[in-house]
């Protein structure tokens, strides 16, 4: 059952800090395991940029939604199409570029709301398919996907700081 506790609500142009906060937590919380502290730092530093968030916030192909329980953040989502995907040859299609969710929070089933709410924008607009990237050993997430019908097929690397990764490339048609 999906939680009820759980809302999901579009993030304001003017919640960059709340946007750059969940983003650094969730990433490290996810990741701080699997690279070197130079790389993580680097990483942090680089991609969740005030200045990076508050442009990808006002681009007009991308979309930030926060998960909120209690009225506290606790999961984003951020979805891109056309020029904003990270990959530029998939023209009728909705990237998941990220998708985190605070580890305290796991097993609530805020992922599968995430994922709903994309799903849903892909259909509204038309899409063929939502695709994202997830790190080759990140299998708990590999395997959240494939039970979500995602299948993989394609792959490229993901930088964290100086260490090239590699992300396989997952889709699933709508």
């Amino acid at each position: 059952m999906i939680n009820p506790r759980i809302s999901i609500r579009p993030v304001d142009k003017k919640e960059g800090i709340e946007l750059q906060k969940i983003g650094k937590n969730t990433f490290y919380e996810t990741f701080v395991d699997t690279c070197s502290p130079t790389d993580m730092h680097i990483y942090l530093e680089e991609q969740h940029a005030l200045n990076r968030l508050n442009a990808e916030l006002e681009n007009p192909e991308s979309q930030f939604f926060f998960a909120e329980r209690e009225n506290r953040i606790v999961a984003y989502l951020k979805v891109n199409w056309g020029k904003a995907q990270t990959e530029s040859k998939l023209p009728k299609a909705l990237e998941i570029e990220r998708l985190y969710v605070l580890a305290e929070f796991q097993g609530l089933k805020i992922g599968q709301l995430m994922m709903d709410k994309a799903i849903e924008i892909a259909k509204a607009m038309s899409r063929d398919f939502v695709w994202l990237g997830v790190w080759e050993n990140n299998f708990k997430a590999i395997r959240f996907y494939e039970k979500l019908g995602f299948s993989v097929f394609d792959s490229h690397v993901f930088w964290v700081g100086n260490d090239p990764q590699t992300d396989v490339l997952m889709k699933v048609y709508v």
